[in-house]
């Protein structure tokens, strides 16, 4: 089969709104506001992308988003375009879709940066990249990578921790993310050595990566274009809260006076 090499790319992951398209030649990109305003303006920006390339969406070999972890909001709003632009594609008979670890894009972005804007080569040195991406309520997505023989690597699960948790065990070649400002005060001191970079999930990097993650067969069918939440629980219900003071009066009452 030929290697996928026409692909759109979006992420919605942060308060960035990120598309990308590619032809195999050329690459056209969009950028803007995201968070609740992705939901109004994803579609519209990938509309006039594809127009400007002259290319229909059914000639793409794949759709690749930006999977989490992220905005609730905006991760929801990028399964729900991948999805909806798979199954409508080819004439109903559907498109690929390839789902990919935001924080990935993020350990890419730095990279690109770091290599001067080249893309990535299997006779470049590896290179380890330690990915932070700011969670808010306080926490951070961490996930480290290894960029080794054209390809990059995930060395572990992403976590969910407090600034001042991050342990490095063995340190990366480069930090990169967008926490070194907003937790500049609580990032541990052992990190002020260690190169730094300021990246997002971009769509670009998201096409530099896709052709490797596609032919390795990460591309999956439409219906299995689904979020990647690591933070599970960002709020109580009503019956949850009501619950939470009725115990906590109850304990209260049975404390000795």
């Amino acid at each position: 089969m030929p290697k996928p090499v026409k692909f759109l790319a979006f992420d919605t992951s942060t308060d960035r709104l990120s598309v990308a398209l590619t032809d195999g030649l050329s690459v056209w990109q969009h950028s803007g506001p995201g968070g609740a305003q992705a939901s109004t303006t994803l579609i519209p920006a990938i509309l006039a992308l594809l127009a400007e390339a002259g290319l229909a969406l059914g000639e793409l070999d794949a759709i690749a988003f930006g999977r989490g972890p992220g905005s609730f909001t905006g991760l929801r709003t990028a399964c729900a375009v991948a999805q909806g632009l798979a199954f409508g594609a080819r004439d109903g008979a559907g498109m690929p879709v390839l789902p990919i670890d935001t924080l990935m894009a993020v350990a890419e972005e730095a990279r690109f940066q770091r290599a001067g804007g080249a893309s990535l080569a299997p006779a470049d040195a590896p290179l380890r990249v330690t990915a932070l991406l700011d969670a808010r309520m306080d926490e951070m997505y961490v996930q480290h990578y290894e960029f080794r023989s054209g390809v990059c690597m995930p060395l572990q699960d992403c976590e969910l921790i407090r600034p001042e948790n991050l342990v490095l065990t063995s340190p990366p070649d480069l930090l990169a993310g967008n926490v070194f400002g907003v937790y500049a005060a609580r990032l541990p001191a052992s990190l002020a050595g260690l190169a730094q970079a300021e990246a997002l999930p971009t769509a670009t990097a998201l096409l530099r990566l896709a052709p490797a993650l596609a032919a390795a067969g990460h591309c999956v069918a439409a219906a299995q274009a689904l979020p990647l939440y690591v933070r599970d629980k960002v709020a109580q219900t009503t019956e949850e809260r009501a619950r939470i003071k009725a115990d906590a009066a109850a304990a209260a009452i049975a404390q000795p006076s």
